[in-house]
């Protein structure tokens, strides 16, 4: 495949992360696709493709190939996966029928069991891997994108994406790559537990992590996690700071200390939210069955239950049906039973 000089990519799914993504690879020089839903089409189609950071970088691309038809796989070198991972098995079949042969597969998704079924589904005809965005884009309408949470991409460490990520170059979607993606793929996933309590909370990402009974139990649902990595053997990489041993421990911390030292830290803005807090907010199904809901089936794998994830996937279930926002105290006792 071209991805040496000039790889064309395809982001198969181009939502809003699809499409800070993407859009960033476009401004880099590589040519590249979006496939996606109707309706971000003909935003994007009235308004163009606006793309910013918490930084203040900013750009505008007017000239932006988007389509809903998956067809134009089949002249993609790369293939950037970010569709919701209920629908990763539907996105598998789209690339087996159009896709070609030697093509890079990266599941830019949340969770861990996405890259499983991938590969399950496509065989080695195709290069499937493992990547990671460990920062928030927020659809702001009018085509614009906005990154609110610092941070770079991740994948697999192989020939092909270095040569991907030698193209992409420097930027807010710059691809750094990693030996440890499996562990990374943990450590973000035990990050994104605040995902469901923003959620659940209505509030947006720095609103919500400012009070202190909404980090409880995110904490809580952590030191959980924590404990059933440790009884499966399994190392979670750093992902960002702290260490995972140490994230219940700075997200639970007095609010003194979280917003002088952690907040400041991780350099969140205030229009940043969780992806699942926009499913709601859209009345789409979420993602909760392959964050929260990962930590539930691994602990039935092991024989031992995870009570507090359980707690969250089952209010996350009840806010799909229109359920109001948790207060802070509410959700702590629903939670935490105190």
């Amino acid at each position: 495949m071209a991805v040496a000089d000039s790889p064309r990519i395809a982001i198969l799914g181009a939502g809003s992360v699809g499409c800070f993504v993407g859009g960033c690879w476009q401004a880099a020089g590589l040519p590249v696709t979006f496939i996606g839903r109707e309706s971000i089409g003909q935003d994007i189609a009235a308004h163009g493709l606006t793309l910013s950071d918490s930084l203040g970088w900013e750009t505008h691309l007017s000239d932006v190939d988007y389509r809903t038809d998956a067809s134009a796989l089949a002249q993609a070198d790369v293939i950037a996966v970010t569709v919701k991972s209920g629908t990763t098995e539907q996105a598998a079949r789209e690339i087996a029928a159009h896709g070609r042969r030697g093509a890079l597969v990266i599941s830019f998704q949340n969770g861990i069991s996405n890259l499983d079924v991938l590969r399950n589904e496509l065989g080695d005809w195709v290069q499937v891997v493992r990547g990671m965005v460990p920062f928030n884009v927020a659809y702001l309408g009018g085509g614009h994108f906005h990154k609110g949470v610092a941070g770079k991409l991740y994948a697999d460490d192989l020939p092909a994406t270095r040569a991907l990520s030698e193209a992409v170059g420097k930027g807010p979607a710059a691809l750094a790559l990693s030996k440890d993606m499996a562990g990374m793929a943990w450590g973000k996933l035990l990050i994104n537990l605040n995902n469901a309590v923003n959620a659940l909370s209505g509030m947006p990402l720095l609103e919500q992590l400012r009070e202190h009974d909404y980090r409880r139990v995110v904490a809580a649902s952590q030191r959980e996690g924590l404990r059933l990595l440790k009884r499966a053997g399994i190392s979670p990489a750093k992902v960002g700071l702290p260490p995972p041993p140490l994230l219940p421990l700075a997200i639970g911390s007095p609010d003194w200390l979280f917003n002088a030292v952690f907040l400041k830290a991780w350099k969140i803005d205030e229009r940043a939210r969780s992806s699942m807090a926009d499913d709601l907010a859209a009345g789409r199904k979420t993602e909760v069955d392959y964050i929260n809901g990962e930590l539930v089936a691994l602990g039935e794998r092991l024989g031992v239950d995870a009570p507090i994830n359980r707690a969250i996937v089952r209010l996350v279930r009840w806010a799909e049906t229109g359920a109001k926002p948790w207060a802070p105290a509410a959700l702590r006792r629903d939670v935490l039973g105190s």
